[in-house]
């Protein structure tokens, strides 16, 4: 009987170390509690250390109550590892303390071994389906995800930044904003700021004066806010109002008129411009003939001779002011726009006239430095897709997470840290501290590649 005893403990301490890891642990017995399979274990005497200094000389002084930690689960059963965690005295520094596991980290209840094996599966699941399949809460799986992007993807650097975009993008109900950097030339987000505008901006602009980075050019919208903050603290760096920005605000002016013009037109000419406000804004190269869009294009513009001029306008804008050979050429073909635009005698586009003569020196700035906010344009695609996908964000700075690093595909404890890391601010539920491990373990802390 004795021997039976003996060989079950050292089978169950072999499968400790085999299948979850555990080294410095000796094995008690097995419980089963509803669906869950608890090992109650202990460590071993020889390898406790001090949680403060490392020191392997210490006094045990008690143990704490029995702490039930969650590791990986075997078959469909939650396999749980109970023990109780010595207080020692240290005979070096002389403090008194829990010593420090090192299976799991301090003040958490699942092992780093469930929370890689809880990351994988988030990477094909949702957290609610991966909570489900671990039987634990949607709030454990979501604190999983935020310190290991916040711990692998925290603290870009920003030394080498020359070119920067900022543009804001709207997460969950009820217009909430979120305001992207991007570094243009690593493609990278390099700061999320919670809300938008230039309050949004200020812990950027500290750690950007503490790298002492030197930024060349900013490309962003015509937002005064962002005007502000940037000439604020970068003076004398050049804002570039890119293309994407002004077209947009063409096609929205352009969209304005449209409107305004349906309301004045007759019955007849309703039923014509009626379903026309996306050919007016389309590429003319991008016409579906199948559709007989061009015909019907045509047809509206023959009818109603102002949104006709205000549409060759925009088509001029378009494909002439960012086609010259330098500024001084853009800057008369644009001042040569902006007299036909308020020749129109329409109120909106004597507004837009007005609005890019105001921003001239920025939109002529772009031929002094060729970027353009494009790629976090594109960016701002992905975060909408994965907000879509998601069917909102249930949680703020899991959204700041999700943002700065590209979706699930990054949870994925196994690949090393990427270099095109970005700033999360300011995820409070994601701060990591580690601290060396008191008892020797094959665990490795989620912050290292």
């Amino acid at each position: 009987m004795f021997e039976s005893n003996q060989t079950e403990q050292s089978v169950s301490s072999s499968l400790l170390y085999h299948a979850f890891g555990l080294r410095g642990y000796h094995y008690d017995r097995t419980k089963y509690q509803g669906n869950d399979v608890i090992f109650c274990i202990r460590p071993a005497a020889r390898r406790l250390r001090c949680s403060q200094c490392g020191s392997r000389h210490v006094i045990c002084r008690g143990k704490s109550e029995a702490r039930a930690i969650r590791t990986v689960p075997v078959g469909s059963k939650g396999t749980l590892l109970s023990l109780e965690i010595p207080r020692v005295e240290c005979q070096e520094c002389g403090t008194v303390r829990q010593v420090e596991l090192g299976f799991a980290d301090l003040r958490r209840t699942y092992a780093r071994a469930f929370e890689r094996y809880a990351l994988g599966l988030s990477r094909f699941m949702t957290i609610s389906d991966t909570a489900k399949h671990l039987k634990v809460s949607w709030d454990t799986v979501k604190d999983i995800q935020a310190r290991f992007l916040a711990a692998r993807y925290s603290r870009p650097k920003l030394h080498g930044i020359r070119y920067l975009g900022i543009d804001e993008i709207c997460v969950g109900h009820g217009y909430r904003y979120l305001t992207v950097v991007l570094d243009m030339t690593r493609g990278a987000i390099v700061f999320v700021g919670n809300g938008k505008g230039a309050k949004a901006l200020e812990p950027f602009w500290r750690r950007l004066k503490f790298s002492r980075a030197k930024i060349e050019a900013v490309a962003m919208d015509m937002s005064a806010a962002y005007v502000d903050a940037v000439t604020g603290n970068l003076p004398g760096v050049p804002i570039i109002f890119d293309r994407f920005h002004v077209v947009k605000l063409f096609n929205e002016k352009l969209t304005a008129l449209r409107r305004q013009l349906q309301r004045e037109a007759s019955d007849a000419d309703k039923e014509v411009l009626k379903g026309t406000r996306w050919l007016v804004l389309k590429n003319p190269e991008k016409l579906e003939d199948r559709r007989n869009e061009r015909d019907r294009l045509e047809k509206a513009l023959r009818l109603n001779r102002p949104l006709a001029a205000a549409y060759y306008l925009k088509e001029h804008l378009r494909t002439k002011l960012w086609a010259q050979r330098d500024r001084s050429e853009a800057g008369i073909l644009l001042d040569d726009w902006i007299g036909q635009a308020r020749a129109l005698e329409q109120s909106v586009m004597n507004t837009l006239a007005s609005t890019l003569e105001a921003h001239r020196e920025g939109i002529l700035a772009w031929y002094d430095h060729h970027i353009t906010n494009g790629p976090l344009e594109g960016m701002n695609n992905k975060v909408k897709t994965m907000q879509r996908q998601a069917y909102g964000f249930r949680d703020i700075d899991l959204a700041f997470c999700f943002c700065s690093v590209g979706g699930p595909r990054t949870l994925d404890a196994s690949r090393p840290r990427a270099a095109t890391a970005a700033t999360v601010c300011p995820p409070a539920s994601a701060s990591v501290r580690r601290r060396p491990p008191t008892i020797q373990s094959d665990e490795q802390p989620l912050s290292r590649p």
